[in-house]
């Protein structure tokens, strides 16, 4: 067997493993919540997309193994495939709020375990930050739809926006530039997880819960918006053009 189908085979058998690894997990959660045909077709199919879309990536960027960093995220997807089950079960019958606060709960603490993973070991790659980035997408899309069932349809907006703004960056190409790194960029990300676990919990008053989203939500316009500027100036500097609409003077000696 060539080297590569090695590899190749490896990164199958790991993807695979992953998958079964959110299965049984569905298969736990089962008897323990009395998840219907919803929740069971919504968790299988999250589990296929996940170890395809794996797959097919890791493939194309031929990567060896999914590597220690990776296995983190494969772990962190799987709980939020248990979450997105458990969500689109809550639509038929009521949700068992403990097991789904407990699973969004641990994958959002795993969230920076896998960076650091990967900065000890010498791991990064462009894939695996690409994968935390998704799966941290689902995990929030996933929480504004269930906590959108109390607090109304507007909650949808903070699940919607970074897929929004994929979608503005195929018709504005400028948008899909690289950005500086940021901290208040990562703070606000989390903190929309946080926010919407909080306010799914249900453990506070109406008026508080809606606050705190109202905030949540607040804070990533803000957050979105200062990094669209950021792009927006840099495109027009690149083209020679000021932000006032000015052409800019070109260099001396040009």
């Amino acid at each position: 067997m060539a080297l590569n189908d090695m590899y190749d085979a490896r990164l199958r058998q790991e993807t695979a493993v992953g998958a079964g690894a959110q299965v049984l997990l569905l298969a736990s959660l089962g008897p323990v919540t009395g998840m219907g045909p919803a929740g069971w077709l919504t968790g299988l199919a999250f589990a296929f997309a996940t170890w395809a879309v794996l797959r097919r990536a890791g493939h194309r960027s031929r990567l060896r193994c999914l590597g220690p960093a990776n296995r983190v995220t494969l772990g962190r997807a799987g709980l939020v495939g248990g979450v997105t089950a458990l969500v689109a079960d809550s639509f038929a019958s009521a949700p068992p709020v403990t097991v789904l606060v407990a699973l969004t709960a641990v994958a959002l603490l795993l969230d920076g375990v896998d960076g650091r993973v990967a900065r000890r070991t010498g791991t990064s790659s462009a894939l695996g930050a690409r994968f935390d980035m998704e799966v941290d997408a689902v995990l929030i899309l996933v929480l504004s739809v269930y906590v959108s069932a109390r607090l109304g349809p507007w909650v949808l907006l903070i699940g919607a926006m970074r897929y929004a703004f994929v979608a503005a960056a195929r018709c504005a190409p400028w948008l899909s530039a690289p950005l500086p790194p940021s901290f208040a960029r990562k703070t606000v990300a989390a903190a929309q997880g946080v926010c919407l676990l909080v306010a799914g919990a249900g453990l506070l008053p109406y008026p508080a819960d809606l606050a705190i989203v109202l905030l949540a939500l607040g804070a990533l316009v803000w957050s979105f918006g200062r990094d669209v500027r950021w792009l927006w100036c840099t495109a027009r500097a690149a083209s020679g053009v000021g932000a006032d609409g000015a052409r800019l003077p070109e260099p001396a000696g040009r």
